[in-house]
């Protein structure tokens, strides 16, 4: 009864590429929800812990919800989300669940007991928290952790014997990038897969050591799905030729300059005789950020700020989340305030661009993303949490406006990490109410920064 197929509606999403890494993990967590246990997939940033989990519910066609724990979850709050998927028969996906304090995780191993109890009994109905509820038995809680990053707790014993473990470390990159590059229409994809995956390993061999630079799964898929966008629009061009481009275009803007002549170097061995290596701008885009720095009349149109510009138009256009990285004074909110003029002024969406600037180290986490009052239980928002609600429910001429949520300040691990299933490809942000705010197709997070020394792994990638 446990793994009927629950007939929840999918529709025509992405799936996993399925190497023996993804069997083997959807092996070990089938085989936990039969021994009525959780699963808990463990494994450094961009393993593909929480897709893998997703994308095996979606085989089973169950509801999974995916909650990004944070140190600001309760032991209330998390009875009221095992209260949710009880009832619903739901599956639970919890991102970094050692980010929870370990007070709280000695409680949630005894909420979660008495779920597991209740399935093993066969009942229909439990005592949860002293109250009554009904039990659907497809139930599952999954948690993914990464290992020993700062503000992370480690699990009392009697929570780990709740959950059977799997560990997934290094993805088969090669058949990912092959299926991938397949599913997206290339041909060669053999040939293309060994190139791409020879770059990439000798940018990790030869390229200087920076806190911003990953060469993971997440970064993959970005650049494969930049390739197949230019290979649907230009069919006319060589598969090499838009593999090389979309390889050197993405990954330029975030080098330091000491790599970029070693990256060049790289690229032209492994794609020989490609002819013309410039890189081509977006003609309207340029011309667009040239006229709004003549027309507001305050900065010089250098060559350099200009492609940044449109570096970061482009950036956008393929990622709902970006950092802009440098020193203090080297252009960096110049250049988005360029950027937002110029789609105004290119009349994108049906008005004025819309920008919602914060200093997030200026302010508690509890400002930012929204309290609980302990006594009367009434949730209050946060600054983010508003601002955001406020962008996803805007309507009328204001729904398709590119809509910015900038975060200006110094980036550490404790904030930082509550906003990362925003940041992956799940774009929602989880409100300690357990409120859920997705992020919509017009909006986009922009983090300025001066380094990423504080940031996590996962941060990063």
């Amino acid at each position: 009864y446990r793994s009927v197929y629950s007939f929840e509606y999918v529709g025509n999403c992405g799936r996993l590429v399925i190497t023996p890494l993804t069997d083997r993990c959807y092996v070990t967590l089938t085989t936990a929800i039969r021994l009525f246990l959780g699963g808990a997939p463990a494994g450094p940033a961009g393993t593909g812990k929480t897709e893998t989990t997703k994308d095996l519910s979606r085989g089973l066609g169950l509801p999974c919800y995916v909650f990004n724990c944070s140190d600001q979850m309760n032991y209330q709050s998390m009875a009221d989300i095992f209260r949710g998927l009880a009832q619903t028969g739901a599956w639970g996906c919890f991102d970094e669940f050692n980010r929870i304090p370990v007070e709280v995780l000695s409680v949630v191993a005894g909420q979660y007991g008495a779920l597991l109890d209740g399935i093993k009994a066969e009942a229909d109905t439990i005592i949860f928290e002293e109250e009554k509820i009904n039990l659907v038995r497809s139930i599952g809680a999954f948690i993914t952790m990464n290992p020993g990053y700062a503000g992370r707790t480690e699990l009392p014993e009697n929570l780990k014997a709740l959950f059977r473990g799997c560990a997934m470390v290094v993805p088969d990159f090669a058949a990912i990038i092959e299926i991938e590059l397949c599913a997206e229409g290339f041909l060669t994809a053999k040939v293309l897969s060994v190139k791409f995956l020879c770059l990439f390993q000798l940018n990790m061999e030869l390229l200087s050591k920076q806190d911003h630079y990953d060469w993971g799964l997440r970064a993959i898929k970005g650049i494969l799905r930049i390739a197949g966008g230019a290979k649907r629009a230009n069919p006319e061009r060589s598969e090499l030729e838009i593999m090389m481009r979309s390889l050197r275009d993405s990954n330029v803007t975030k080098f330091v300059s000491a790599d970029v002549g070693i990256f060049l170097g790289l690229v032209s061995d492994i794609f020989p005789k490609m002819g013309d290596a410039t890189k081509q701008a977006d003609v309207v885009m340029t011309t667009a950020v040239r006229e709004v720095m003549k027309a507001e009349n305050r900065l010089q149109p250098e060559d350099i700020f200009v492609s940044k510009t449109v570096d970061l138009a482009e950036l956008l256009g393929i990622r709902h989340c970006v950092f802009v990285l440098g020193a203090a004074g080297s252009a960096k909110s110049s250049v988005w305030k360029t950027l937002q003029s110029a789609q105004t002024h290119l009349g994108i969406g049906d008005g004025p661009s819309q920008v919602a600037t914060l200093n997030p180290k200026a302010v508690t986490s509890d400002d930012l993303y929204g309290w609980v009052h302990p006594a009367t239980k009434e949730p209050y928002d946060g600054i983010i949490a508003k601002i955001m609600r406020d962008f996803k429910n805007a309507t009328g001429a204001a729904t398709n406006v590119p809509k910015w949520v900038i975060l200006d300040g110094d980036i550490d691990a404790e904030w930082i990490e509550s906003m990362n299933t925003v940041m992956d490809d799940n774009k929602v942000l989880t409100l300690v109410s357990n409120e859920r705010i997705p992020l919509t197709p017009s909006m986009r997070l922009l983090f300025e920064i001066s380094h990423l020394k504080n940031g996590s792994p996962a941060t990063v990638s």
